[in-house]
């Protein structure tokens, strides 16, 4: 008789996963629907912490390359508040949602122990050392935090039908 090994993935493993794929799908289902609004909107400049839906959307995906060095113990890649970003709206969206991919293609990947080991950074603004699972969550909680802000600066410039992107919405029916 064989024995077959099966690895449990401890309920941190399976949060931090889950929400990485909520990530990706959230940030997936709000591109495409600013894809459907007109592109002059997504310029237009209302008071907020980023000014317009196009400036949000760069910060969300600025933010989550910094992280994924972070996670990755990688030199981070150049700030576009650094280095700007002269890119078109459609490299946003694509860029966005790509990176979001990567991010969960990553997170995918660890194991527990990866997902619990302590990984220190240094930046200009700040430094840390903490375990692994803290800054996923950091990240995936910034990309929801500024998801709403699209949401409310879009409300802003007349756009009233936002997808829900919630996440229980995402474990009732978003989940494939």
């Amino acid at each position: 008789m064989t024995q077959t090994t099966v690895k449990e993935t401890s309920a941190l493993e399976g949060l931090v996963k889950s929400f990485a794929s909520y990530n990706r799908w959230a940030n997936t289902t709000l591109v495409n629907w600013l894809k459907q609004k007109p592109a002059e909107l997504m310029d237009k400049e209302v008071a907020s912490s980023f000014p317009s839906i196009c400036l949000t959307l760069i910060h969300i995906w600025d933010t989550e390359r910094f992280w994924l060095s972070v996670l990755k113990r990688e030199p981070a890649p150049p700030s576009f508040r650094m280095v700007g970003f002269d890119g078109s709206l459609e490299e946003v969206y694509e860029g966005i949602v790509k990176h979001s991919e990567q991010l969960e293609t990553y997170i995918h990947s660890l194991s527990d122990e990866e997902v619990q080991e302590r990984v220190a950074f240094y930046s200009p603004w700040a430094e840390g050392n903490e375990p692994r699972f803290e800054y996923l969550l950091q990240v995936l909680n910034h990309s929801t935090y500024h998801r709403g802000q699209v949401v409310t600066i879009g409300r802003n410039v007349g756009l009233t039908d936002a997808p829900m992107t919630d996440y229980n919405f995402y474990l009732l029916y978003g989940r494939s």
